[in-house]
């Protein structure tokens, strides 16, 4: 998941990823829990429902739901671009592992674009022993260079336990294993200043009309109504992605995610037109479209949550690991800031969902038990406690995640199954979809600067899509 830059994806990208979408029952699901967490809740202990799961934090070797090898004098080194918080709490998972096995794991910062940092490490014979990678197309492009080893049996057989059939094979090329999926995103949230609503007397939307009313209902209260970070490009493409999902429906959204169907496309020239009547209002998007281009991600979220009752911006679009960055203000998730479902477009809301997979790169007993750790709920349970993540396992149990608001979209995840669609741009190429300052990032950033352009953009995204699919 190209999760967030700390992000990036995805924090949690640091996170500059993610992607797919969970409809119907899920959308309903989310709904239900979102809306329950916006009427009370926050840090404490309440609504926690069934504490289904296995998940421990355990030390020892052998301890806790799945037994590792003892490893002494094993050294792993592990690549992911996760920065701040999400590198920081990571950690925390391998030395876990650590004190469990006996290994010595060495965490490396990675760069964007991954498999780029990745090939410069293998040209140079010293490539790290596990990377995380936020993207479909990038586990695709491991295997293909064949840089990638395939999953050995005990993570297998973690995998089959604890993951649904469609987490599972999104890891799968050629119908073998080769990534586990070890964090996962839900992408289609707003969160919201919750002074800047009550004094303007906004309401949660559920529909994008509804949307549109709370943001010139929130103008008119003297506030902008949206941050946008879009210095960072995976955000746009989120934006996209959830507009489309939603507009278009799941066959066209998967025809698009696969070049099946071109960027001139109708459908396409509909949600560019959808999203124009947001980022097209200068009187909606906070320090107008040039503000949005030099906003990053973190401050996106941050300028949404900090200046009393007079914030740069009511509202901030992304997942769940934005709870990471309001974190870093003094704002309270469950009172201070709350969240609601990406608004229904066309029939049904979407929920687009991103992870993050990690890809064994050199064959060997420890980096194997790694993949089998990571696949176990032991790991994710650290992560979870940790607060800004989420876990596509589904024996992890509820209470393991620190307020409402995280318990209530990890089940709407887990709730999913495989009703989902993941993140369009993480299943293209790299080249179109993630890499910052080219493709789709920079087409749509040009496009936020200019949304009357939607003809050019979608020409625009056509020869860039073809480009990087044909190669």
């Amino acid at each position: 998941m190209r999760s967030n830059p700390q992000i990036r994806r995805s924090p949690d990208h640091s996170t500059r990823r993610s992607r797919r979408a969970a409809q119907a029952a899920a959308a309903v699901v989310v709904t239900g829990a979102l809306t329950l967490t916006a009427c009370g809740g926050g840090n404490g202990d309440e609504g926690k429902g069934n504490d289904k799961g296995t998940g421990t934090e355990s030390s020892g070797t052998g301890a806790g739901s799945v037994t590792l090898p003892k490893l002494d004098g094993a050294t792993l080194e592990v690549a992911a671009v996760w920065t701040g918080a999400e590198q920081a709490n990571f950690k925390k998972v391998l030395a876990e592992f650590e004190k469990r096995t006996g290994a010595k794991v060495t965490f490396v910062p990675a760069q964007d674009p991954i498999i780029n940092f990745l090939g410069s490490k293998i040209a140079g014979g010293a490539p790290p022993d596990v990377a995380l990678l936020p993207q479909v197309g990038a586990v695709k492009q491991a295997v293909e260079k064949k840089w990638a080893k395939p999953v050995g049996a005990d993570a297998q057989a973690q995998l089959t336990k604890n993951y649904a059939p469609g987490w599972q094979n999104l890891g799968k090329v050629d119908g073998k294993q080769y990534a586990v999926y070890f964090k996962a995103a839900n992408k289609s949230l707003v969160w919201y200043n919750t002074k800047v609503f009550e004094n303007a007397g906004a309401k949660e939307p559920t529909t994008w009309k509804e949307f549109l009313t709370a943001a010139q209902t929130i103008y008119d209260s003297g506030v902008t109504p949206l941050s946008v970070g879009g210095a960072d490009g995976w955000t746009l493409t989120d934006w996209f992605e959830n507009v489309y999902l939603s507009q278009a429906g799941p066959e066209k959204y998967d025809q698009l995610a696969q070049h099946k169907i071109k960027w001139t496309d109708p459908s396409v020239k509909d949600a560019l037109t959808t999203l124009a009547q947001v980022w097209g209002n200068k009187n909606f998007v906070a320090g107008g479209a040039d503000g949005a281009l030099q906003t990053e991600f973190p401050a996106s979220v941050t300028q949404t949550f900090t200046g009393g009752d007079q914030p740069k911006a009511g509202m901030v679009f992304e997942g769940d690991f934005v709870g990471v960055n309001i974190a870093e203000t003094k704002a309270k998730i469950g009172t201070d800031a709350k969240v609601f479902p990406f608004p229904a477009v066309g029939d049904k809301a979407p929920v687009v969902s991103g992870g993050d997979a990690a890809v064994l790169l050199k064959e060997s007993k420890a980096g194997q038990a790694l993949l089998t750790f990571l696949a176990s709920p032991d790991a994710a349970t650290i992560w979870a406690k940790l607060g800004g993540y989420l876990s596509p396992n589904k024996t992890v149990a509820d209470s393991a995640y620190p307020n409402v608001v995280q318990r209530s979209m990890a089940k709407a995840l887990i709730a999913a199954g495989d009703d989902f669609r993941f993140d369009m741009s993480d299943q293209a190429p790299q080249a179109f979809g993630g890499t910052p300052g080219k493709g789709e990032w920079k087409d749509l950033q040009d496009f936020l600067k200019n949304p009357k352009n939607v003809a050019g953009t979608q020409a625009k995204l056509e020869s860039d899509a073809a480009a990087a699919y044909k190669g």
